[in-house]
């Protein structure tokens, strides 16, 4: 038995799977999570991460995330966020840019000394709802049905199965001309203008994992390598507010459009 068989082995053995509904964020404090910083480790000392009006608040003035303690698997996850406004260095003429990692298992910033290995729903200006592969350890891996443009790969349910251990797939409205700018919009992007709330949803069942960004399913994958882990919300040189975070059971997955 490999390693990585056996981490998700190991894994899935603690791993909870919800049979009502977990709210994973009180509005009241970050009970149950802890953080992670490039520069400071399990410290927080310049506050990126504090609960504000009911709402985490991420300054994103240093990279890492806030992560919960328990894993889990076979669930619907419900997270609402809206972007705060402010951008830092060295993004501060950068699309505003953040994630919501799932499956996330193993050394703590195994990643660039930043992030869990996981599988990521993105969450960046024009790309909300792209799949994200952020190896570890291990390299997680997926198949999804592509239409390629040049070198990069879209969503298109009825397209060529494509497998990857790293890198991205978008989701399939994702803009040909999308550029690493600041309140970049893209012409087919179903995420709320700036300071909107935004409902971003993550079906994971088995090896398949679906993503839907304000009732419009953007991405769907399968066969996936990592199907438990801990769950963790990125800080990433740009303010955001996360208001909602809570854990549904599953018993199937959203119809593909």
């Amino acid at each position: 038995m490999n390693l990585l068989l056996i981490a998700m082995t190991l894994l899935a053995q603690d791993a909870v799977t919800p049979a009502k509904k977990i709210t994973l964020f009180n509005g009241r404090n970050l009970d149950g999570w802890y953080t992670w910083l490039r520069e400071t480790k399990y410290e927080d000392p310049k506050k990126v991460f504090t609960v504000e009006n009911g709402q985490i608040r991420v300054t994103g003035e240093d990279w890492g995330g806030i992560a919960t303690k328990q894993a889990y698997r076979n669930y619907h996850l419900i997270v609402e966020w809206r972007w705060g406004g402010k951008t830092l260095p060295p993004r501060v003429k950068n699309a505003r840019d953040s994630g919501i990692l799932i499956h996330a298992v193993g050394e703590d910033g195994k990643y660039n000394n930043t992030w869990l290995e996981s599988i990521e729903s993105q969450i960046i200006e024009g790309g909300a709802g792209d799949i994200i592969l952020v190896g570890g350890q291990n390299k997680p891996s997926l198949t999804v049905n592509t239409v390629q443009d040049g070198r990069e790969v879209y969503w298109k349910q009825d397209g060529k199965p494509v497998t990857k251990d790293s890198g991205r797939f978008n989701w399939y409205g994702r803009s040909r001309l999308w550029k690493d700018a600041v309140d970049f919009r893209g012409v087919e992007d179903v995420e709320a203008p700036m300071g909107k709330w935004n409902r971003q949803e993550i079906f994971a069942m088995d090896d398949k994992i679906t993503y839907v960004v304000n009732g419009k399913v953007v991405i769907h994958g399968y066969n996936s390598s990592h199907r438990a882990g801990k769950i963790q919300l990125q800080s990433e040189g740009a303010e955001i507010y996360f208001r909602r975070v809570e854990l549904r059971p599953i018993t199937k997955m959203p119809k593909l459009n």
